[in-house]
């Protein structure tokens, strides 16, 4: 029996079971498109992730407390203002071009009736904006006056601006947060991207104002340090490790309560993260494909004993073993490559939708490792019916009733 014959005798078999066939496929379509679309799905927070990181620009630095510190507690290691400063002085760090403090929360704010709950309120001073390449789009930005003032102003992004203002100009309008009034004095450019959070779902004030209005005057999320270039980063993370322990008064080994990482090291620790995430996303889909074998095994035995005359009477006719065996694996890789190839086409469309807040990535590489194991496992949950199919006796089979 050549190839062709094999798929021809495949295909009409499936036919002729319509509805029982059907069923087989659609647990391979469902395990393959699993597989494809979570992996695209992981594919594409990874590339978020890695879009949001290089919108801070080469040149800047991220200063964090380090929860994972181990040993004993360690009196004023919180980020504070005053280490702000103490980066700001040009004598201890020359590489160090601006220093940017940062306190963030989530906080509703209102206008005129309507909500809208802004992922990212954050306080801190002009220097934020050139550090995170953040620009301008109409109105401007709060001055270092304000922030020495106190003043209660506000720069909103595209996301609540659109929310609470609806095609109105926000610009000098007001909102309220917390119970405290800021007016609008600036609406920040729209940035793309996509993932879990909304890069453009954001408001920024004066550090000043927010912890005397919003957050209270506890330590600093993070310190944005932005060096004089590109090529002094590694000298500007030196010196500003430096600073910090000094200020601090930290011993010079040992684990440091803070983190001073560049955009590569960021990315670093981003990628491993959602390179983990995928893999497990895959992970469980991979299961949905191990039940859809399990049901081509179930199918297959009962193919057999409904078919068992017919391999008696082939056999009784001279068929030799290899030649049932070759049918019946057939059979089974042609329903498991139907369901591979009906489930890449579901995952490409359902590709063309957001999930969970992502725009799935297709990589190649998913489609062709999911049809080839859909065909794998055609040829492995097959191989047992196609054997005991080639097993029978040719009087056990014409006996069979």
């Amino acid at each position: 029996m050549t190839t062709i014959e094999a798929i021809r005798l495949a295909l009409r078999a499936v036919v002729a079971n319509k509805l029982r066939s059907g069923l087989t496929v659609l647990g391979i379509l469902i395990g393959v498109a699993a597989v494809i679309l979570l992996t695209a799905v992981g594919n594409g927070s990874a590339k978020a992730i890695q879009q949001s990181i290089e919108q801070l620009g080469s040149d800047t630095l991220t200063i964090a407390a380090d929860t994972r510190a181990g040993g004993p507690a360690i009196q004023n290691t919180s980020l504070t203002i005053d280490l702000v400063d103490a980066l700001n002085n040009r004598d201890a760090a020359p590489d160090v071009k601006s220093v940017a403090p940062v306190v963030t929360s989530a906080q509703t704010v209102n206008h005129e009736g309507t909500d809208h709950s802004v992922a990212q309120f954050i306080g801190t001073t002009p220097a934020y904006l050139s550090a995170t390449n953040d620009s301008i789009a109409r109105g401007s930005s709060f001055t270092a006056d304000d922030v020495t003032d106190r003043r209660r102003v506000v720069v909103l992004g595209a996301t609540p601006a659109t929310k609470l203002f609806r095609g109105v100009d926000p610009v000098g309008k007001q909102v309220t947060v917390g119970g405290t009034v800021f007016t609008v004095v600036g609406l920040l450019s729209q940035k793309g991207g996509t993932g879990f959070g909304d890069p453009n779902d954001v408001a920024i004030a004066p550090i000043t104002a927010v912890q005397e209005a919003v957050t209270g005057f506890g330590p600093l999320n993070q310190i944005l340090v932005k060096a004089v270039s590109g090529d002094r980063v590694t000298a500007a993370q030196s010196q500003a490790q430096s600073v910090l322990k000094d200020k601090l008064h930290l011993p010079g080994t040992g684990n440091q309560p803070f983190r001073v990482l560049s955009q590569s090291q960021l990315l670093a620790a981003r990628d491993d993260t959602a390179r983990t995430f995928t893999v497990l996303l895959a992970a469980v889909a991979a299961l949905s494909l191990l039940v859809g074998g399990v049901g081509i095994t179930n199918i297959m035995m009962v193919t057999v004993t409904e078919r068992t005359r017919e391999i008696g009477i082939r056999k009784a006719l001279g068929a030799p073993k290899r030649t049932l065996l070759t049918q019946f694996l057939t059979e089974a890789t042609v329903l498991s490559l139907i369901g591979g190839l009906l489930g890449v086409v579901a995952a490409i469309v359902g590709s063309q939708f957001t999930i969970l807040g992502v725009d799935p990535q297709i990589a190649p590489g998913s489609i062709a490792l999911a049809l080839g194991v859909s065909v794998a496992i055609g040829l492995f949950f097959g191989s047992y019916p196609a054997s005991r199919a080639a097993g029978l006796r040719p009087i056990d089979a014409l006996r069979y009733e």
